[in-house]
């Protein structure tokens, strides 16, 4: 049937794809890489150092799932092209649409193993950490932060990564003024890196009662988390501490104590602040690893040679700044500034469905790192 003919002569196109990603991935030397832990973790003496231990059977967790992930890919794509051929033969016309769908899935997955290759930084592999401000506009603005807020919430769930609430200030009648969130997860902050900038929401404000349309502005501030392996010298009288009643989503069970921390880098002005954990001491411990974060963030985004050369200059969260648009009014339409990335389901994008943005992002930054002739 041609029906099933075009559907495996689409498959096929990406064998040679699928074989390239083996080699850019290197799935052999990750399999000897893995071997080589496994010995290492079964030798005596190996939980005597606890702290190498753990580093070990994370590496070792990592890389199998990245073998796994190839591996299952592969295997898809073996069976997906031999139902296609069986169906084929028995003039089977009820397989068609599952045969469809395989082949769908298959290049959907392959596009996306195939952007993690371009995941060179040095920490796109980390955690991400991200930071919500509303900007002028008070509730309205407020509101539009907490919905991006949820946007990204839903997308790290929809990855099956989690996601963890670290501060929140609630706004003045609704939203937020501001939020941090940490997203754990290999690669979080690789592929997220690229939304850090001042996102644009256009409405009919559901606060107006006279029903116009209202421009708001929010930005976002996207940094890997750091973890103690990487050394961050800073000045402890650098930084200002301030200890507060914790307030709104998750601050509820322990708001009846000052345990909420917030830390202040007088050089550069970054403040940082938590109040999930249930003392001063855990919320200080990871408000210095946002505060170390964002500073080694910008200290590489910039080039600096070192912390002390941050000026920490702030944009204004406003017009002209904006990475992106999402329009419900006249239209409904969410789209990137820098790639003209567009897409009209403005309640997918709303629910967390922002992969395409993400990607086309990845696929121009790849494309700008080629050499011109």
């Amino acid at each position: 049937m041609l029906a099933f003919e075009e559907l495996r002569f689409s498959l096929l196109e990406s064998e040679k794809p699928l074989l390239s990603l083996r080699e850019a991935l290197g799935i052999d030397d990750l399999k000897k890489e893995v071997e080589k832990l496994e010995q290492q973790s079964a030798t005596d003496g190996f939980w005597d150092n606890l702290e190498n231990s753990q580093k070990v059977l994370q590496r070792t967790s990592m890389l199998k799932n990245r073998i796994s992930s190839y591996e299952h890919l592969k295997n898809d794509f073996d069976d997906a092209l031999v139902m296609i051929e069986l169906s084929n033969e028995e003039k089977d016309e009820s397989m068609l649409d599952e045969c469809t769908q395989s082949v769908e899935n298959i290049k959907r997955e392959l596009e996306k193993l195939t952007l993690t290759t371009l995941l060179t930084g040095e920490f796109d592999r980390n955690n991400a950490i991200l930071t919500f401000h509303a900007g002028a506009g008070g509730t309205e603005a407020q509101d539009w932060a907490q919905m991006l807020f949820r946007m990204y919430s839903r997308w790290g769930e929809r990855h099956g990564f989690k996601v963890r609430t670290l501060d929140f200030l609630d706004g003045d009648e609704a939203g937020l003024k501001s939020a941090t969130i940490l997203i754990e997860g290999e690669n979080a902050y690789g592929f997220l890196k690229s939304e850090t900038g001042v996102h644009r929401l256009v409405r009919v404000s559901p606060f107006d009662s006279s029903g116009r349309r209202h421009t708001s502005f929010a930005s976002l501030e996207v940094m890997p988390e750091i973890d103690d392996t990487i050394k961050v010298d800073i000045n402890p009288d650098d930084i200002k501490i301030d200890y507060y009643r914790a307030s709104g989503a998750g601050g509820q069970k322990v708001n009846k104590t000052s345990s909420a921390v917030r830390l202040t880098h007088t050089p550069t002005g970054i403040v940082v602040s938590c109040q999930v954990e249930r003392s001063q001491h855990q919320n200080r411990e990871v408000a210095m690893r946002m505060l170390k974060s964002k500073l080694v963030e910008i200290k590489e985004r910039e080039h600096l040679e070192r912390i002390e050369d941050i000026k920490g200059d702030q944009k204004e969260i406003g017009w002209g700044s904006q990475i992106r648009s999402y329009v419900f009014m006249p239209y409904t339409l969410a789209k990137d500034h820098r790639t003209n990335c567009e897409i009209g389901n403005i309640n997918a994008v709303m629910d967390g469905e922002i992969d395409e943005f993400i990607n086309e992002y990845l696929k121009m930054q790849s494309l700008n790192s080629i050499p011109k002739e």
